[in-house]
């Protein structure tokens, strides 16, 4: 894909040219020349509208690209080696293309990288050598799935810098959810990934993960009088591997009482009648996070067709009735070795407090500590945000918009 820069950033084209010209600074200073013959790339960040938890385990989600992206200024080199900076952390990866097997002593961004070259390699894409500096809006920890956006780029960059821009979002997708689970070593779906290499709205379905079914969803919230409201609530995911596995697994050791692999293959009503045993086999914690996939699985669907039929008030009661599956059943709002943190249910419980009976509050993304979502009406968002940032610091708050393109080539003056 390839988009013109003002057709992407629109009332924030100027405020994103000087944030474009810092690149290109960057990158002559970490280099040592200009990028000359260099293009610039983007990747949105992504919101989770419905499915919490749902998409590893083959479920449907519903999910959003936001306003928020990391940006890349990349040029060949015409060598074997990957040169990538971040202009928000002092290291820069160093890829070797002439070994792409698992390095352990990797660095996040570095097994990344190695992971999506060694899968665009196996399904027949060309890679080569580049350097790139990047700036990111998505700031890690901000429950915004910056690793998503961070792979989505990579992948973005060597589909447009070696392949023709050949490689479809689907694809981009699982490249770089390949890279997240092989070489990152975190059993992540496909969600984070697909909403970011897509754009807008989509509603997915991961019966077939090979083959989603990916569906675009019309949906202007500033029509029916709300805003998207993100809040950091400050924790950090960067200890939490562990939470996020244990998710997954207990889901699926639910699965293999039934014979099968993912609770998707399950059926719903034989899960109840055999409750007592499930409950021997796997524990009680497993048998909520499954009553819970089996509600959202089903709440993310019925999201998206209310939106598709107008019905934002109901729209809004399915979102509320999947927060509270998330708080009580999921029981992804707190990390269980840090019980004095609880960023999130205090979060939520504010914004319950603050909405009164308007909008809606949610669990943000994989839980445990990081953001949270509301749909605020224009009519309290000054308020909303006033009190939220009391709790969580100023700037805590974001008030963001969907974005239409996912994973782009961003085509500047000039071109």
């Amino acid at each position: 894909m390839e988009i013109k820069f003002q057709e992407l950033y629109g009332n924030d084209a100027p405020r994103q040219e000087e944030r474009y010209e810092a690149i290109r600074r960057g990158f002559a200073a970490q280099y040592g020349y200009e990028a000359r013959e260099g293009e610039f790339f983007s990747a949105p960040g992504r919101t989770e509208i419905g499915g919490n938890h749902t998409d590893h385990n083959h479920g449907r989600v519903l999910a959003g690209a936001v306003d928020l992206d990391i940006v890349g200024l990349a040029q060949k080199t015409g060598n074997d080696t990957i040169r990538l900076k971040s202009a928000e952390y002092d290291k820069i990866d160093v890829v070797d293309l002439t070994d792409l097997s698992l390095h352990p002593e990797d660095t996040g961004s570095q097994s990344l990288i190695r992971g999506i070259c060694a899968r665009c390699r196996e399904l027949g894409y060309q890679v080569g050598g580049f350097d790139c500096y990047t700036i990111t809006q998505v700031l890690k920890g901000s429950g915004l799935s910056s690793s998503a956006a961070f792979e989505v780029l990579v992948v973005t960059v060597i589909s447009h810098l070696f392949n023709g821009g050949s490689i479809d979002p689907i694809t981009a997708a699982k490249i770089s959810q390949y890279a997240e689970n092989v070489y990152f070593g975190k059993p992540s779906g496909l969600l984070d990934q697909m909403a970011s290499s897509v754009g807008g709205v989509t509603a997915m379905d991961f019966a077939d993960p090979s083959a989603p079914v990916v569906e675009k969803v019309t949906f202007d919230l500033a029509s029916y009088g709300h805003a998207l409201c993100v809040v950091d609530t400050g924790g950090n995911h960067a200890d939490l591997t562990g939470e996020y596995a244990a998710i997954p697994q207990e889901m699926k050791a639910v699965a293999q009482f039934f014979g099968k692999e993912f609770l998707r293959q399950v059926d719903e009503a034989a899960f109840y009648e055999k409750l007592p045993q499930v409950r021997k086999a796997a524990g009680d914690r497993a048998v909520l996070r499954a009553m819970h996939f089996f509600d959202d699985d089903r709440l993310a669907h019925e999201e998206a067709q209310a939106l598709k039929a107008g019905d934002f008030p109901g729209f809004l009661r399915k979102v509320r009735a999947s927060g509270q599956s998330s708080l009580q059943r999921l029981q992804n709002v707190f990390a269980p070795q840090a019980p004095q943190e609880q960023g999130i249910t205090l979060a939520l419980s504010l914004s319950q407090r603050l909405l009164g009976e308007q909008g809606a509050c949610r669990v943000h993304g994989g839980g445990f500590a990081g953001t949270i979502q509301a749909y605020v009406p224009f009519g309290l968002l000054d308020s909303y945000r006033q009190g939220m940032e009391h709790v969580f610091g100023k700037g805590s708050c974001y008030v963001l918009s969907f974005r239409q393109a996912g994973g782009t080539k961003v085509l500047t003056r000039g071109e």
